[in-house]
């Protein structure tokens, strides 16, 4: 089969960009997915992220793990990644959250054209479909619908109030620059009339509502990528396994990545591009040497305190919580509007760990329900939980290949708390959290706290609980960095240094990770990845 471009992965930008090239008839395209279709009962309703996410069995779930962390006490980290059409899009808590102006200014600064927060702001408001309307900062007119909480629960009013309690101002939207604040999260949750209250993931907002209706547009789903194809320099197609066989596309034009921050780079690897020293000694032949990829890995890391709690309104486990949570999945089903739409964090806050800090460099998740290794393991009866993460950490990791086989999963080693300034921001973010816990606002639903924080904790033992029980919030990015420099990737227009026809557009694309979740910025990515393809190519 022949395409004049080839998408490998319908993650959040793959799905995303697939949709706009094909929005040209005269433009065929061709995506790849590993997983499945993206249209199942648990991505649909929001409350069932709590089945996907622990990833026992693996239910659209890659579920990988990393290599032992010395920073957390020799642990390994879990990873989930969303397998199926929406990527993570797909099994993640669906807030919509852009990061800080800074953020991409930063990304300008290091030379990377075009990619400044006036640059950006453009796309991310193509993207929007926003229930509260269009303005300077938003957008009504896109695929992706965002919307505002369905049913928050009370206790989520009252981290609020706590956190105002704490000196920290009320913000009803992060997404306009300045994230600073505490606020309800919006969500990529659809807010039209026969579908509120269900997930809008990438692949519900760009494909499910095209892809049988455009012939140019080729979606093979269980379709595993195993080397991007060479002629000299530039790529020309795709190999992949499809069931038990192996089956090649080709790419007229060009071929796109957007297997995210794990698999880009590993597919790159496989394929003979990145450093010889880690490609040859699987015995790879090399294609392009690029010592860059798979380097870069930046992700936020999260410590989680939770409480139990005699209130009932919220996501329990139990006999009465399972009684209340049928009954909310029926209001579900007939208007959207009830806990069964909850993303389960349904509000947050950025925060400085110090008045000396130029902007928020700490984030929160207020969340509904105990949370406790990823929901890994559970807890009877009712709670509540807060993560606490590093927006901007020193700390960099990498993602290498743990053999030839296009089959095995990636090697992940974030290097967490590889840096000692990342500890102090820890222990100062912690503190912080647990004094916004305490405070009076929360007060009459605090039962018992689960984990054995308390006030007398000194530095050490904050170290040692944090070493303990921290790990990732889900947002792994820079593993084939845009910039110029000897470490980069791709360049500004995020084609691959020294190679052509090949470009990668997702979140491995970030030179340095954004302060606040990703999803939203990969999406971006995406639709400015689609534009300039389109510009370039344009008759």
């Amino acid at each position: 089969m022949e395409f004049d471009f080839v998408i490998v992965g319908g993650g959040s930008a793959g799905a995303t960009i697939a949709s706009r090239l094909s929005e040209d008839p005269n433009t065929n395209v061709c995506l790849l997915e590993a997983g499945g279709s993206g249209k199942g009962i648990f991505i649909r309703m929001p409350i069932a992220v709590v089945a996907m996410l622990p990833g026992r069995p693996k239910i659209n779930n890659w579920a990988f793990h990393t290599v032992p962390q010395p920073g957390l006490n020799g642990r390994k980290g879990y990873q989930p990644r969303g397998k199926a059409l929406g990527g993570s899009s797909a099994i993640n808590a669906m807030l919509y959250v852009r990061g800080q102006k800074e953020d991409y200014d930063s990304w300008a600064d290091l030379g990377n054209d075009g990619w400044g927060w006036n640059d950006v702001l453009p796309y991310f408001r193509k993207a929007e479909n926003n229930v509260r309307g269009a303005d300077d900062a938003h957008g009504d007119n896109g695929p992706l619908q965002v919307s505002d909480q369905k049913a928050p629960r009370p206790i989520s009013e009252a981290f609020i109030e706590a956190s105002n309690q704490m000196q920290l101002r009320s913000n009803p939207d992060f997404n306009d620059g300045d994230n600073e604040g505490v606020g309800m999260w919006q969500t990529t949750l659809f807010h039209s009339p026969d579908k509120n209250g269900e997930r809008c993931s990438a692949a519900a907002a760009y494909l499910h509502p095209v892809m049988d209706d455009r012939p140019n547009l080729t979606v093979i789903t269980k379709a595993h990528a195993t080397k991007v194809i060479f002629e000299g320099k530039r790529a020309v197609g795709v190999a992949y396994r499809h069931g038990k066989q192996d089956k090649e596309v080709r790419a007229v034009k060009e071929v796109v990545l957007c297997g995210g921050a794990f698999q880009s780079p590993q597919l790159l690897m496989l394929s003979g591009v990145g450093d010889p020293k880690a490609i040859t000694r699987h015995g790879i032949e090399m294609i392009h040497a690029l010592p860059g990829v798979g380097q870069n890995l930046q992700d936020h890391l999260d410590f989680t305190m939770a409480y139990t709690t005699k209130d009932t309104d919220n996501v329990g486990i139990g006999l009465r919580a399972g009684v209340k949570l049928i009954g909310e999945i029926f209001k579900w089903r007939k208007h959207g509007n009830s806990m069964a739409a909850s993303t389960i964090t349904e509000c947050g806050s950025f925060f400085k760990s110090d008045p000396s800090v130029e902007r928020a460099n700490l984030q929160t998740h207020f969340v509904i329900s105990i949370v406790d290794d990823h929901a890994r393991k559970l807890h009877l009866g009712h709670g509540y939980s807060c993560h606490v993460c590093n927006l901007r950490p020193y700390s960099r990791g990498e993602v290498f290949l743990q053999s030839n086989d296009p089959m095995a999963a990636p090697g992940i080693d974030p290097k967490f708390l590889s840096d000692d300034r990342d500890l102090d921001i820890m222990i100062k973010g912690a503190k912080l959290t647990r004094a916004t816990l305490e405070a009076p606002a929360l007060a009459k639903y605090k039962h018992k706290e689960l984990f054995g924080v308390h006030d007398k904790m000194t530095d050490a033992e904050w170290e040692q609980v944090i070493r303990n029980r921290a790990d990732t919030v889900y947002h792994p990015v820079g593993t084939c960095k845009m910039g110029h420099d000897d470490m980069a990737v791709v360049r500004s227009d995020l084609k691959v240094h020294g190679l052509e026809g090949l470009r990668v557009a997702d979140a491995s694309i970030m030179p340095l990770l954004v302060s606040g979740n990703t999803n939203a910025p990969t999406i971006m990515i995406g639709e400015k990845c689609a534009d300039m393809i389109k510009s370039e190519y344009a008759a």
